[in-house]
C-alpha cells in the first residue's frame, strides 16, 4: 500500500500522471484543493478555444479518462480513493467554471462551496461516495458535489440577485 505517492510513482504511469493531477496530488498538505485550483489554469487555456458544448465534451470525456486513471491508479496505491488522487476535483470544477458567470467573485464562491462540499459530503454524496467503489466512484462523488454547488449558486443568485457581479 502507498501512503504517500512521490514522483517516481507520479511518472511511473499515464493514469497515476493524470490521477494525481499532473502532480497537485502531491501536495503534503490539501492535496485535494491544490487540485481544484488546477482547474482555474486548465479551464483558462480550453475557453478560447471551445464553445460550451465542446466544452462539456470535453469534461465527458475526462470524465471517462478520470474513471480509468482512478481506477487503476486506486488498484495501484492499494486504497481506492486515495487523497492525492484529484482528477475528480479537478473535473467537477471545470464543470463549475463552464457554467457559472466568470468573475472573481463567482469563481471564488464557486470554489468554497466546492470545496465544502467535496469535504463534508452531506447526502447523498456520502452515501455514494461509501456505496460507489472503483474509479467511477471516485469521480461520481464530486460531480454531486458540483451539483450541490451549482443549486446553492443558484439559489443565492435567485434570493440576491446581482450580488456576485
Amino acid at each position: 500500500m502507498i501512503v504517500r505517492p512521490n514522483l517516481g510513482f507520479l511518472l511511473a504511469h499515464p493514469a497515476h500522471f493524470i490521477a494525481l493531477g499532473f502532480g497537485t496530488g502531491l501536495a503534503p498538505v490539501a492535496p485535494g484543493t491544490v487540485g481544484t485550483v488546477l482547474a482555474f489554469p486548465i479551464y483558462l487555456l480550453l475557453a478560447p478555444w471551445l464553445n460550451v458544448p465542446w466544452m462539456l465534451g470535453t469534461i465527458a470525456a475526462m470524465f471517462v479518462l478520470g474513471v480509468w486513471a482512478c481506477e487503476h491508479t486506486g488498484r495501484a496505491m492499494g486504497i481506492s480513493d486515495h487523497s492525492g488522487m484529484v482528477w475528480d476535483e479537478v473535473v467537477a470544477m471545470l464543470l463549475i467554471l463552464v457554467i457559472v458567470p466568470a468573475g472573481t467573485l463567482w469563481w471564488t464562491a464557486a470554489f468554497f462551496l466546492f470545496r465544502f462540499f467535496d469535504v463534508f459530503k452531506p447526502p447523498p454524496i456520502r452515501y455514494f461516495d461509501q456505496t460507489i467503489k472503483g474509479g467511477f466512484g471516485v469521480m461520481f462523488d464530486d460531480l454531486l458535489a458540483a451539483f450541490y454547488t451549482l443549486l446553492s449558486l443558484a439559489i443565492f443568485h435567485r434570493i440576491f440577485p446581482g450580488a456576485l457581479n
